[in-house]
């Protein structure tokens, strides 16, 4: 059984990585049952295991947080909805590659139900939209911009920490980082796309596309 639970407002990063942590060893100790957790935090920039320093381009701007999830810089704020994975990938096969191809199937079937087709990109992390309306990449490649975040970390086989998809955030916020360390892409949200989705409907396409591509 996987518990969702949904936080009204925002939610400090500190207090959801302490709930997090909890919840996960409760998980492995088999004393809590699966969760999902579908928040927002305050506007804020988290720092991957990967990080680079000259990824963090205007340090001063939000609250920088050294997180423990893979990946480097990433920006959560206010419209963007973040869902945090605790789950467990033990009993689910331990294959964290086919793992992460299932947040990122999930991710893209969501964003299916809103006429958006997402796209997995070698070598860059998370989802990413193609933009035939904006200009081509530096390198000259067709423009994408992303979407969605994704960043794991296991404890025991329990995952925690998730992903994030842009719903309506402030993208001019993103300009403080250098997202994921990918400088030739932009960002993109739902809104930014034309499309007046809302939490709330983004949750429940969510819940309906979980259970095919998690409980097969």
């Amino acid at each position: 059984m996987v518990e969702w639970i949904t936080s009204p407002g925002v939610t400090d990063y500190r207090l959801a990585e302490r709930e997090m942590e909890r919840r996960a060893a409760a998980i492995a100790a088999g004393s809590a049952d699966e969760a999902i957790w579908l928040l927002e935090h305050p506007p804020l920039y988290t720092a991957g295991t990967s990080a680079q320093f000259q990824d963090l381009v205007e340090p001063d701007r939000f609250p920088v947080f050294p997180s423990k999830r893979g990946g480097q810089y990433t920006y959560h704020g206010p419209g963007q909805r973040v869902v945090y994975v605790m789950l467990d990938v033990g009993r689910r096969g331990h294959d964290v590659r086919r793992f992460v191809q299932q947040l990122e199937g999930w991710v893209i079937s969501t964003l299916s139900d809103f006429g958006v087709q997402g796209h997995i990109r070698e070598g860059r992390v998370g989802v990413w939209v193609e933009r035939p309306d904006k200009p081509a990449a530096i390198d000259g490649t067709p423009r994408e911009d992303k979407i969605a975040a994704i960043g794991i970390r296991l404890r025991k086989w329990i995952s925690f920490h998730g992903i994030s998809i842009n719903v309506e955030p402030d993208l001019s916020h993103f300009s403080g980082i250098v997202p994921c360390g990918i400088r030739d892409h932009g960002v993109t949200s739902l809104r930014d796309l034309g499309l007046p989705a809302d939490m709330a409907t983004l949750d429940s396409a969510l819940k309906n596309r979980f259970s095919e591509t998690f409980e097969e």
